[in-house]
């Protein structure tokens, strides 16, 4: 019964999508304020049969109802109950149940927390929103139906894959998704400016806030999923240019460029087009990443299996949103009044090349990825493309980038005095070419790119330290009047200096760990000992461990250093049943200043046990940094002006609700 209603709540949810996505945009044409006024009740009640549907599902994998196909195919009785909720957005049905939810929820706070907006600005954003669920609802029901009962039911399922069965999958997911999904919200904002023909700072403040939640929840979710990768692959990697993490990556790239243009939009009108466009592609970006993930063309550990159908169909969707979207921009861009001009050297000339440089970079990672599949669609041939091409593309674009991000704030708007800018950043100098000095001295395994990397890292968390010593004015005053600033100090200011010395620490972490890492492969028998940097690992023994749904052989490692006593290791290889497949699970002391890891595979045959050994100096600090990074986001967003909107229009292009009422 619940699976049923379940099924009744998404068509309802469907056909609510349906009025939310017709009247209230008719009603914002006509000036009519009860169409209008239908969006926010409408996106309220969406958002709640959507979640009965989803908490339907949930209860189906809780209490294993296997005449469910779905859970059936993708969970099993022995699994602990994390993994029976966790395994709900396991597959690909489950997954675009989680989609919608997110979709639903952020158009529910727009209807809860909009009340600022406009009422025909809100009732247009709803009505986009509505028709991009119409159409992922309708996919669900038509070809990715979660609530399709077999029968008889089987008596156990086939299992989650033993890869997802980790609490990364309670995280990583959703987070991504909140930003995957999140860019809805400015995508949605950019079509309802077209629809009007106005672009403008209001506009501009309204829809920075949405902006920075996605890209929050999307650096975070590429920080997990980057974790997850290594603590449970088993090869000491954290990024491998997987297609699929390009695909959470362009949008994330796409993201940063689009809040740096709204700022401009915001303080100084201009940009306009450019920022309409960049909303249209970052999440036409994250459409093509729900594309290849579960379209079947991509191999990965990511990618879901999917039939040709289900694929053929999110194709359309995506030409359809995507080709429809552009059309509009083409039409109605050209429309749009021009901003302010400015100086090539300024604030607004930075962030313009800022943005360039983060739209190439996004566009060298497309080509690489789409680039085989296009081949391969074409002519037949098979080529990988992988991380020497991206290293070699992605690396020489990123480092003016990063250079830049700790001059472009010292520049003033309009026009910049770049002397200037650079002598007030003596002090980042200094402490890059100290860096690099140091770097140099003790390079190991790393090249010049290493010393490149951690100067680099340098510049910008100094860079970034000054910009804020400026804006206070410390040593050039009395600290109560530095104090007094700091009160003052808009919060968006502390968030940018923390997003991008946040930067700066994740850099530093990259160049470190490829500069100083140690690593033994070999095979050793339990007696035996290695030397990882200082180190020495000692393989105490290999032993059976029982596990609720699996067995595990698991290696004992003592770990010294000097002779002391530093830990005990305990990597695994764990052996499912359902489904049959064996994983391996790391062990892990993690540290400021390095992280010791080991993984142990296959016997030999001969009593040794192929091993993997690492020392990884400030690998940490790659995922520190990127939680210092959404901490940025998040201080940015508790600014007060985000957080009360944007003061009123001066021309009536957006009426008030009781003057359209009185009107009409």
């Amino acid at each position: 019964m619940i699976p049923e209603i379940g099924q009744f709540a998404l068509v309802l949810a469907f056909v609510i999508t349906l009025v939310q996505g017709t009247l209230p945009v008719i009603g914002a044409a006509r000036n009519d304020a009860a169409w209008m006024a239908v969006a926010r009740p409408a996106a309220l009640m969406q958002l709640f049969f959507v979640a009965a549907a989803f908490l339907a599902l949930t209860w189906s994998f809780v209490v294993s109802d296997f005449s469910v196909l779905t859970v059936a195919e993708n969970s099993s009785i022995a699994r602990p109950l994390l993994y029976k909720i966790t395994g709900v957005w396991g597959n690909h049905e489950g997954s675009m149940m989680l989609w919608v939810l997110i979709l639903a929820v952020y158009g529910g706070a727009v209807a809860i927390f909009g009340g600022h907006l406009p009422a025909a600005l809100r009732a247009r954003v709803l009505s986009v929103q509505a028709w991009i669920a119409t159409g992922f609802l309708l996919f669900i029901l038509v070809a990715s139906n979660p609530f399709v009962r077999i029968f008889p039911a089987p008596l156990n399922g086939n299992g989650l894959n033993p890869l997802l069965q980790d609490p990364g999958l309670a995280t990583h997911p959703p987070a991504l998704y909140m930003g995957y999904v999140g860019f809805s919200m400015a995508f949605s904002f950019a079509i309802a400016a077209l629809i009007e023909g106005r672009v403008d700072p209001a506009w501009a403040r309204w829809v920075r806030p949405w902006v920075l939640v996605a890209w929050c929840f999307l650096t975070l979710g590429i920080a997990l999923g980057s974790h997850w990768s290594y603590y449970v692959l088993g090869w000491g990697g954290w990024w491998f240019w997987d297609p699929v993490e390009n695909a959470s990556f362009m949008p994330w790239l796409a993201g940063t460029a689009l809040l740096h243009s709204a700022i401009v939009v915001e303080r100084r009108e201009a940009l306009k087009s450019w920022t309409i466009l960049l909303a249209i592609l970052t999440f036409s970006l994250s459409l093509i990443g729900t594309f290849l993930v579960r379209s079947g063309v991509l191999t990965s550990v990511h990618a879901f299996a999917v039939d040709p159908k289900q694929g053929t169909f999110i194709l359309v969707l995506l030409v359809i949103a995507i080709g429809g979207s552009l059309g509009l921009y083409a039409l109605r861009a050209p429309s749009l009044k021009l901003g302010g001009l400015f100086a090539p050297i300024s604030r607004e000339g930075s962030l313009v090349l800022n943005n360039l440089l983060l739209v190439t970079a996004c566009g060298t990672i497309l080509l690489g990825t789409l680039y085989p599949l296009l081949l391969a669609s074409v002519t037949g041939q098979m080529v990988s493309v992988g991380p020497p091409y991206f290293d070699a593309v992605f690396v020489p674009i990123m480092v003016p980038l990063i250079a830049l991000m700790a001059v472009g704030p010292m520049l003033a708007w309009k026009r910049g005095d770049l002397a200037g800018a650079l002598a007030r950043l003596k002090a980042a100098f200094a402490a890059a070419a100290l860096i690099a000095l140091v770097t140099w001295h003790y390079l190991t395994n790393g090249s010049w790119l290493s010393v490149l990397g951690m100067a680099l890292a340098a510049w910008l968390i100094v860079g970034s330290l000054v910009e804020l010593v400026e804006r206070l004015r410390l040593f050039r005053g009395s600290l109560r009047q530095s104090w007094a600033r700091a009160r003052h100090l808009p919060r968006s200011v502390y968030g940018m200096v923390v997003a991008h010395a946040g930067l700066g620490v994740v850099v530093l972490g990259i160049a470190a760990a490829l500069t100083w890492h140690s690593a033994v492969l070999r095979d050793m028998r339990p007696g035996q000992s290695a030397k990882v940097g200082p180190y020495e690992f000692t393989l105490r023994g290999v032993q059976e461990v029982p596990g609720p749904n699996y067995t595990a052989r698991q290696g004992v490692f003592i770990v010294t250093k000097d002779g002391r006593y530093v830990t005990t290791m305990k990597p695994e290889v764990r052996h499912y049943s359902i489904p049959p497949m064996s994983v391996s699970r790391v062990a892990l002391r993690p540290s400021l200043v390095a992280d010791l890891y080991a993984a142990i595979g296959s016997p030999d045959g001969s009593g040794g046990y192929a091993v993997r050994l690492y020392r990884k100096p400030l690998i940490s600090w790659i995922w520190l940094g990127a939680l210092i990074m959404v901490l940025g986001g998040g201080l940015s967003l508790s600014d007060r002006r985000l957080r009360i909107g944007a003061p009123a229009r001066k021309s009536a292009a957006y009426p008030a609700p009781s003057a359209i009422a009185k009107g009409a």
